[in-house]
């Protein structure tokens, strides 16, 4: 097996501290990635502390991976050394049930493997992209295009196709009127591809701090929630909701602002329940849905899509040495607005 330099959560409430691990041995259909850089994503922070349930420690945690190709199985026919390449949230599917026959590996009817806190095929934990290499399942990578730089495209693999996905789904394109809840690292990429589809876009966010940020990446509108007149003259006015924020909100006000068979996406994933009022569909005949990330043909569709655009994830690059540092500021809102580790300093 392939030793590599890693981080890694011992504990809930500990720091990640500097590790090695192994990767498994190279199967016929397998793919050996070194990892150039690897996205911070709120996910990762709720894994590392046990928010989201019982997390099996140590933890190497990380889905937002860019990297290059090493080395490849085989019996490999999608990919080469040298190749620039991606892995989301899942490392593998039951391939077999319903969903991962249409394309919706995400929503495995027996559980996809993710790539971190799963149990890969070998019966071994799956560990993340906080290294500096990862071995994965040819059908799992992601062909990352030339127009797009393997920095920014990074957290395109969570983030980028998180918003992506609904997006899609709903139809959105021109005529669409679209609002997002929050501009942080799902937000400020739901802004983007929003607009690039051809949406009208509205920011919805707690105050106007950064309403320049929210208009330079492609909104037409943006609205502080943290003034009471916004939902009285925004009341009825969006096909699409799209809430990103990892925070419990007041689900009946935002309900309030969709049109007459409008829906309200959420993809954040808050600690605590949401409630919702009957009255606050019933009336319009409104919609409350969820949505995770994508399938792997939607997932390439996504980055070629972005390739075409021109776009990719505003990040702030950091060293190995910072991610503790990274994971408070990303508590404290203070990133514009994603961190993305050079994996050479692992």
């Amino acid at each position: 097996m392939l030793t590599v330099n890693a981080y890694a959560a011992t504990s809930a409430t500990g720091p990640l501290t500097p590790t090695t691990i192994e990767r498994r041995d190279l199967g016929p259909h397998d793919v050996l990635i070194d990892i150039t850089f690897s996205g911070i994503c709120h996910s990762d922070i709720h894994t590392a502390r046990s928010e989201w349930g019982a997390t099996n420690y140590p933890i190497v945690v990380g889905h937002e991976i860019a990297g290059v190709v090493r080395e490849v199985g085989a019996e490999v026919t999608k990919f080469a050394a040298g190749d620039r390449v991606g892995v989301g949230c899942m490392v593998d599917s039951c391939r077999e049930c319903d969903n991962c026959r249409k394309g919706l590996e995400q929503y495995c009817l027996n559980g996809n493997v993710g790539t971190y806190g799963a149990v890969d095929r070998d019966g071994r934990p799956t560990q993340g992209g906080y290294a500096q290499a990862i071995v994965v399942t040819e059908d799992f990578v992601l062909r990352i295009p030339d127009g797009l730089a393997l920095d920014v495209a990074a957290p395109l693999l969570c983030a980028g196709i998180t918003t992506y996905s609904p997006l899609r789904h709903w139809g959105v394109g021109p005529g669409s009127r679209v609002a997002v809840i929050g501009l942080g690292g799902l937000g400020h990429m739901a802004v983007k591809l929003a607009h690039a589809m051809g949406a009208e876009v509205t920011v919805l966010s707690q105050s106007l701090k950064k309403q320049e940020d929210g208009l330079r990446l492609g909104a037409d509108h943006y609205y502080a929630t943290g003034d009471e007149e916004t939902f009285a003259k925004l009341a009825d006015s969006f096909d699409v909701i799209l809430n990103t924020v990892s925070a419990k909100i007041d689900l009946d006000a935002y309900l309030g602002l969709l049109a007459v068979d409008g829906t309200l996406v959420n993809v954040g994933a808050p600690e605590e329940p949401l409630s919702v009022r009957a009255f606050s569909l019933i009336p319009a005949r409104r919609s409350f849905a969820g949505s995770m990330i994508g399938g792997i043909a939607e997932t390439q569709e996504m980055l070629d899509f972005c390739a075409e655009h021109g776009l990719g994830a505003e990040i702030e690059v950091i060293r190995a040495e910072q991610i503790n540092e990274a994971y408070e500021r990303v508590l404290a809102s203070d990133v514009r607005y994603r961190f993305v580790i050079d994996a050479s300093t692992f």
